[in-house]
């Protein structure tokens, strides 16, 4: 028996019955970093490689009555959400928003495969009551031009000034818009914080493979899981970058469409 206890963090996210994304991504990256994931469930997907063939939202009372088990009972480090999916979950997230250390919000909008995993009107709700209250909030590019729009932002801006001015509007989050759907050899997500104009880079060899299913998922994990380490954001998210630049590289497939990131202990 080991005499100390690894950190514990908190995944809010919807099931991928084809575990390549969500809460099982969450839980098999948390657990390659050495962290005890808690979760809970806000909806379940009929999933595989292929594309998402259902969706099954969680009822927001049994939402709540998760979250507060593992509230009343786990001393948490950090915690993430991903797919959130409706507006009464984002309302109840922000909500108790204090009770969730080092926030880490992955506003997942839409499936690799291109399916809906966030509500049309739901939107409003994550930009204007959920993302000022996270750490720190990690959206692709197709999910910075959403909150953009919902802040009222041009959408014609180069990426880095586009990134400023919606950490300013946001007013609290740092904000790392990731480089997975823009082109070049390198991969670089760009990191925002309102107390300065400054932008950070993190980069890492682009790995040219189909097999990216969960990739946003995976990546927030990661980040999660190093804050609940104790490092510190810079050093959480350049750490991070290297093991998903790893899972990527050693990414494989299992079944007839993309496949994912490689999670297994090797």
């Amino acid at each position: 028996m080991k005499e100390t206890s690894p950190p514990s963090a908190l995944t809010i996210a919807g099931s991928d019955s084809g575990a390549g994304a969500g809460i099982q991504a969450d839980l098999k990256a948390m657990a390659r970093i050495g962290v005890h994931a808690c979760t809970v469930i806000t909806a379940l997907t009929a999933q595989n490689t292929r594309g998402v063939q259902g969706i099954q939202p969680v009822g927001v009372e049994f939402v709540e009555k998760q979250l507060a088990s593992v509230l009343s009972d786990v001393s948490l480090k950090a915690v993430k959400t991903g797919m959130l999916f409706g507006a009464e979950i984002i309302e109840l997230v922000a909500r108790r928003a204090r009770e969730l250390p080092n926030l880490v919000v992955d506003p997942v909008m839409v499936a690799e495969s291109g399916d809906s995993l966030l509500q049309k009107e739901a939107e409003e709700m994550l930009v204007e009551k959920l993302l000022p209250r996270a750490s720190l909030v990690t959206p692709n590019w197709p999910e910075a031009e959403v909150i953009a729009r919902r802040l009222g932002l041009s959408l014609g801006l180069d990426v880095e000034t586009l990134g400023r001015k919606m950490a300013r509007s946001l007013s609290g989050p740092a904000i790392l818009i990731k480089g997975g759907h823009r082109s070049g050899e390198q991969a670089t997500d760009l990191l925002f914080d309102k107390q300065t104009d400054e932008v950070k880079k993190i980069t890492a060899p682009r790995i040219q493979t189909d097999n990216t299913h969960g990739s946003g998922c995976t990546l927030s994990s990661f980040i999660t899981a190093f804050l609940a380490r104790g490092l510190d954001m810079e050093e959480a998210l350049q750490q991070a970058k290297q093991k998903q630049t790893t899972a990527i590289a050693e990414s494989y497939s299992y079944g007839a469409g993309p496949g994912t990131l490689n999670l297994l202990e090797q």
